[in-house]
Formats: C-alpha cells, sequence, structure tokens
C-alpha cells in the first residue's frame, strides 16, 4: 500500500537533479542489421560477481523496446566532448540516430561508438518494472577504456565535466 506524498513530481526531479550522473548510449543490432540506441543518465554497477550493470529505460521509450527484442547491448560511457552525440541519440523516435556516427562492432555484435571513455558489452540478465521505468540488469561480457578522459556529466538540467578538487 502506498501513502500519499507530499511533494510533485517537479520537485522531486529538481531535488534529484542536485546529484550528478553520467551520461550512456546505450546500443545493440536489431535484425537485418539496423543499429539503435538511446540516452540514458542512470547507470550504474551492480555487483562483480557475477559482474553486472544496470540502467533504467522509461516504460514510453521507442528505443527500449527495440533492444530489449535483442537481449544484448553495449553501454557507451560518453566523453565531456560527446554533448552533440548525446543530443542526437536523446531524439524520442529519432530513426536513423546513428546517421554519420562513427562506430564499429563488438564482438558480442553491439555498437562501440568512436571516441567514448569507456564501453561495456553485455548481455541482458533481467528486466524489473519500477515505477515509470524499468531496472535493467546486463551480465557483463567485455569492457575496457577507449578513450581516457572526463565523461559527459549531467546536472541541474545541464552537461558538463568533471574536475578534480586542489
Amino acid at each position: 500500500m502506498s501513502e500519499a506524498v507530499a511533494f510533485d513530481s517537479g520537485t522531486f526531479r529538481r531535488v534529484l537533479g542536485h546529484y550528478p550522473t553520467g551520461v550512456c548510449v546505450v546500443t545493440a543490432v536489431e535484425d537485418g542489421q539496423v543499429p539503435t540506441g538511446m540516452v540514458v543518465g542512470s547507470f550504474t554497477s551492480v555487483s562483480l560477481d557475477p559482474p553486472l550493470v544496470a540502467f533504467f529505460p522509461a516504460k514510453d521509450s521507442q528505443s527500449w523496446p527495440r533492444i530489449e527484442k535483442v537481449g544484448k547491448f553495449c553501454v557507451n560511457i560518453l566523453a565531456s566532448d560527446q554533448k552533440p552525440l548525446c543530443q542526437q541519440f536523446a531524439v524520442k523516435g529519432g530513426d536513423d540516430k546513428f546517421a554519420g556516427v562513427t562506430h564499429r562492432v563488438s564482438a558480442n555484435g553491439s555498437p562501440i561508438l568512436d571516441g567514448v571513455v569507456a564501453w561495456i558489452d553485455c548481455q541482458l540478465e533481467a528486466v524489473h518494472e519500477a515505477g515509470d521505468h524499468y531496472i535493467v540488469l546486463g551480465r557483463v561480457i567485455a569492457l575496457e577504456v577507449e578513450t581516457p578522459g572526463k565523461p559527459l556529466l549531467f546536472f541541474q538540467g545541464g552537461y558538463g565535466e568533471f574536475a578534480h578538487l586542489a
């Protein structure tokens, strides 16, 4: 049984916007060798044994069902200079998100985008409902730091990069 909340979704979003998140593009290749992808801002490591990661697509996502159907995906951690790439993949319902995007295909068959900080190749482990989102667990089968550098971050409604404190 859920109790009534004393705040609205705008307050929820504003408060949680004070916590920075990394920005990733989850990619897969559909039947017919058509690449697809989506931006996720909520991505995390889950377990070392077995090696699991998670991300949280919205239930109304048009891209997630396409990736789920494939059953495998690659999480591409964007670099701080890849905001335009993030914006290209963030378009709802975009049919050709890969237009002009250079990439190679992982041993598992998923696109690894050029210039990303790191990539994590996964098999779909489980999907759980969680409110208006899903919790997607991926079993890591390969991963690598591609281009060491600063990741793209999302914070208080804008994009930025990490800076070390002196």
